[in-house]
């Protein structure tokens, strides 16, 4: 079993709109801003489900648009029978905003016959503490057994967003990307059974250490990396940072952000005034963990399902959102209503492990806890891993910013030894 990661929670991006900004994101006058991929591409999608809508290249392409509230945008993306497809959509309200309570976004892919794959997914921004950045991802699943959803053809991938009643009535911004990947009878096939139940216990007790300063990125395109180790930064109120953390096939992830007092000790008591959210390497939506502040400290924790795990669909959102192995994209937010102009200390311990099974109290452990060979894209960037693994070559580098493309359809498998 892989050791314990800890690192620190850097200070991303701001839940703002989608500009460029000062170097880092980082304005003069407040707190960084979310910044879209290098290069993104302005779009508008068309109204609707119906008339011409523009085609989503696959990656590296990221593109920009903005959504009303109550408008629906929807984008073409050519799929063929083989791979399988994320389409995502990040929403970005201004900076300190408030959203009406059914504000939100709703994201959804449509077949050339307008069945709809996956269903739909539905994100709020309503949040005690602030609106921050949403992200989710509709899919196209490729299984052994094809289905509905299996064909080749021109797809639509649809934004609605809900009642900005209460709310901010701005158009917010969006970041539109498309990432393909291998069937997921791919992925399956180089798995052992998966343990029937997992644990939400952090596999060892926190680390301790000098921990070393980092910073964090402000969008999901700059999200920095995690390696092992101890971190920490500093936040700013209105601030999301964003980091990469690796998680391969069978793998749990388990994050603990720490926030410490800030110099107004004894300030207003935000509800929700902090948050800790997790995105898989297609951008979907896994959980998001909030906790109330008030200069005093306080921690966030989330613990995850096993990575690349197919349950059939069992086991609810977050396992659905762990259908990958790859990078996890970790967002931290601290809410614009906490009164710290100096921004607030974050320490955030990570931990990375195999799946861990279930106690015997808990109902039914299954499979044992040891570490369950990951598969990960070829295009990924790092550090080896130890532990075997399994490489799905011509997977097209899911959440890795890569501008490498391999040809669908060309799966392979390599073996690499231990590292010692």
């Amino acid at each position: 079993m892989r050791g314990r990661l800890v690192v620190a929670a850097t200070a991303f991006g701001v839940a703002g709109v989608l500009h460029a900004g000062t170097a880092g994101g980082q304005s003069a006058e407040g707190p960084a801003a979310y910044r879209p991929a290098a290069g993104a591409s302005p779009v508008r999608g068309a109204t609707g489900t119906g008339g011409n809508a523009p085609v989503l290249a696959a990656d590296p392409a990221a593109y920009t648009d903005s959504i009303a509230p109550g408008e629906s945008r929807s984008y073409g993306v050519e799929l063929d029978d083989r791979a399988s497809a994320y389409v995502s959509a990040v929403a970005v309200p201004r900076p300190g905003s408030r959203m009406g309570l059914r504000d939100g976004i709703d994201v959804s892919l449509l077949a050339p016959d307008g069945t709809a794959c996956g269903g739909v997914r539905h994100r709020s921004f309503a949040s005690a503490g602030g609106a921050y950045p949403l992200a989710d991802s509709a899919e196209r699943v490729v299984k052994a057994a094809g289905g509905a959803c299996a064909t080749a053809g021109t797809y639509r991938f649809v934004v609605r967003r809900g009642d900005a009643t209460g709310g901010d009535a701005a158009p917010v911004q969006l970041e539109l990307k498309y990432t393909s990947g291998p069937p997921r009878h791919t992925i399956a096939a180089a798995l052992p059974s998966a343990p029937g139940g997992w644990s939400s216990q952090a596999p060892s007790p926190r680390p301790t250490g000098r921990a070393r300063a980092v910073r964090g990125g402000t969008g999901f395109d700059d999200a920095a990396e995690i390696a092992p180790g101890a971190w920490q930064d500093r936040i700013r109120p209105g601030e999301t940072r964003f980091y990469r953390v690796r998680v391969d096939a069978g793998e749990q992830l388990f994050a603990d952000a720490e926030f410490g007092s800030g110099a107004a000790a004894h300030g207003p008591y935000v509800v929700g005034g902090l948050r800790v959210g997790l995105n898989n390497p297609g951008r979907g939506y896994v959980m998001n963990r909030t906790g109330s502040y008030q200069g005093r400290p306080a921690t966030v924790s989330l613990a995850t399902p096993p990575a690349a795990n197919d349950g059939g669909g069992d086991g609810g959102e977050a396992a659905r959102g762990m259908s990958l192995p790859g990078w996890y994209y970790l967002q931290v937010s601290v809410s614009p209503k906490v009164r710290e102009d100096g921004g607030v200390p974050v320490a955030l311990a990570v931990s990375v492990a195999g799946a861990r099974p279930a106690v015997a109290t808990g109902g039914g452990a299954g499979g044992g806890g040891r570490q369950v060979t990951g598969v990960e894209p070829v295009a990924a960037a790092g550090p080896a891993r130890r532990g075997e693994r399994l490489r799905i070559l011509g997977y097209a580098g899911i959440g890795t910013g890569s501008a490498l493309l391999i040809g669908l359809g060309a799966w392979s498998l390599a073996a690499r030894r231990r590292d010692e």
